[in-house]
């Protein structure tokens, strides 16, 4: 069915589609007996795809990256397609409108997308108050948090405190974002010397209570293996859970489409970023000597691309532009083939 649509969808601008077609499937599925009908056509359940990681119980291994749902307002009904967990955000503690549009592009002659959207939220205290009324049903929720545009660097610390304080009671895990090419200045904050400065002051907090929640660190496919060793011993040194690789890259190498495409400022998603991105996970695999779980996204557009991050030592995969893609039914073709 997907395939009949997509190519409605793709003669409009990317980002108003997208938010067309989650209200409407936010409104198809109040009506009656329709989220079982999508849960009955998409879900695909099975013991063998259960996982354990970072101590969390996941019901498959497929998840939807951040980004898709950045204020939490779609969680239920994409569960419906069968996610095994869902990572809401990027959020910042203030609302903020994101860079101006247009701000997302499609390549299709890659089966990628640029976006530039620039962490458009509505805020934290509105995700935290939207994240206590969903209803889960085994579904593991990330929350990505980052930082205000405005926020100087030197105090980025604080936001994410903020973020941190606001989600702990209605999220799984975190993951600290550092590594979006769309705000100014922020993959600054990969650099050693304040990547260990925000995370050991989140992991401090998070030992404040006695009960704690996993924080993961996404990174970006850009960095030098020299960066990637700074990323193993950082996350080794303040113990947070684990990585994941790959966020979006500002590389525009080898694309077939236009160059008034590749001319387009921001993080290019999707098909072209898959090879980089496997091979950041297998390296810090390899160097870590697995001692840290990788949630594996970047260019999953088939079970076998899915399986591809599994073998390079990812312990999760997550999607986002393969859905634009491929529609729903990816999830349950990854899951069949992961099973199989």
């Amino acid at each position: 069915m997907y395939k009949l649509v997509k190519p409605l969808f793709f003669l409009f601008d990317p980002e108003k589609i997208h938010y067309t077609v989650t209200d409407s499937l936010k409104i198809f599925q109040k009506i009656w007996g329709f989220p079982g009908l999508m849960r009955a056509i998409y879900r695909y359940e099975n013991p063998k795809l259960e996982r354990e990681v970072f101590g969390l119980k996941f019901k498959n291994p497929v998840g939807l990256a951040a980004g898709f749902d950045k204020n939490g307002e779609f969680i239920e009904e994409f569960s419906n397609f069968g996610f095994g967990f869902i990572e809401v955000g990027t959020v910042t503690p203030l609302p903020q409108p994101g860079n101006e549009k247009p701000r997302m592009f499609r390549l299709k002659a890659d089966e990628g997308l640029i976006n530039r959207m620039g962490f458009n939220n509505k805020g934290v205290d509105v995700l935290a108050r939207k994240l206590k009324s969903v209803k889960r049903d085994g579904l593991i929720i990330g929350g990505n948090i980052g930082k205000n545009k405005n926020t100087p660097n030197e105090e980025a610390v604080s936001d994410y405190i903020k973020c941190f304080d606001a989600l702990f009671d209605v999220v799984d895990y975190f993951v600290v974002n550092v590594s979006s090419p769309n705000t100014p200045g922020l993959r600054d904050l990969q650099e050693k010397e304040p990547l260990m400065h925000i995370l050991n002051t989140l992991q401090r907090r998070n030992l404040k209570n006695g009960i704690t929640r996993p924080i993961l660190l996404k990174i970006a496919p850009d960095l030098t293996n020299s960066q990637l060793d700074d990323i193993v011993e950082i996350v080794q040194e303040t113990k947070i859970a684990g990585v994941i690789a790959t966020n979006t890259t500002i590389s525009r190498e080898n694309l077939a489409s236009s160059e008034s495409l590749k001319k387009e400022m921001g993080g290019l998603s999707g098909k072209p970023v898959r090879e980089r991105s496997t091979a950041v996970i297998k390296y810090l695999s390899e160097k870590s000597n697995q001692s840290f779980p990788i949630i594996g996204v970047g260019g999953i557009h088939s079970a076998k691309d899915a399986q591809e991050k599994l073998d390079a030592g990812a312990s999760l995969v997550q999607i986002y532009t393969g859905f634009i893609y491929e529609g729903p039914a990816l999830v349950k073709r990854i899951l069949t083939g992961i099973a199989n």
